[in-house]
């Protein structure tokens, strides 16, 4: 479990996944943290190099994904600014003896953990508070042409999404992405 003087790493079951979480100073005016350094992480042993910073706003119930892209495949920095989520990642790396599965964490604005995941996941997050806003940082730029998705109740996956007091909100085109049927990126 790497550690720097400001960040907590740990890995997830899945290779290539980890929990991040930065130090957060508070005090009676608030709390501050960095919330990426690229000494700390490089000192952590993740050198990956970010290129384009994403921001989301989603009501309680959205549901955005299993997101990935075939061609420029993103690394991902994700965060909750504020609010909760269920984040998780599958991993669709060919030859990984993870192929397959998922595995997620519940992102926090209040906690201000953050999880990596790296190029070959597909991605996906569930509102569970009222709102939330979520930021990320990816490793290569968004190209709409290269856009792929799997279905996010898919069996064969088996992502055990929390249940809510409400209807899951998705996109009609999260509602149509295929199956996962062995895919691999």
């Amino acid at each position: 479990m790497p550690v720097t003087e400001n960040l907590l790493i740990k890995k997830c079951s899945i290779e290539g996944l980890y929990e991040i979480q930065p130090k957060v100073f508070c005090d009676n005016r608030g709390y501050f943290f960095e919330c990426y350094s690229e000494r700390d992480f490089f000192d952590a042993g993740l050198t990956m190099k970010f290129v384009q910073d994403n921001q989301s706003y989603s009501k309680k119930g959205v549901l955005r994904g299993l997101h990935f892209q075939n061609e420029h495949a993103q690394g991902k920095l994700i965060r909750a600014v504020a609010g909760e989520v269920f984040d998780v990642a599958v991993d669709l790396r060919s030859g990984s003896p993870t192929h397959g599965k998922w595995h997620s964490f519940i992102l926090s604005g209040e906690k201000q953990n953050q999880f990596y995941i790296p190029e070959g996941f597909a991605h996906g997050f569930l509102v569970l508070s009222e709102t939330a806003v979520l930021a990320y940082k990816c490793t290569d730029f968004h190209y709409p042409q290269a856009e792929c998705g799997l279905l996010w109740n898919d069996p064969c996956i088996g992502i055990v999404w929390p249940k809510l007091d409400c209807e899951y909100i998705l996109s009609d085109k999260d509602k149509l992405w295929p199956a996962f049927t062995g895919r691999a990126i």
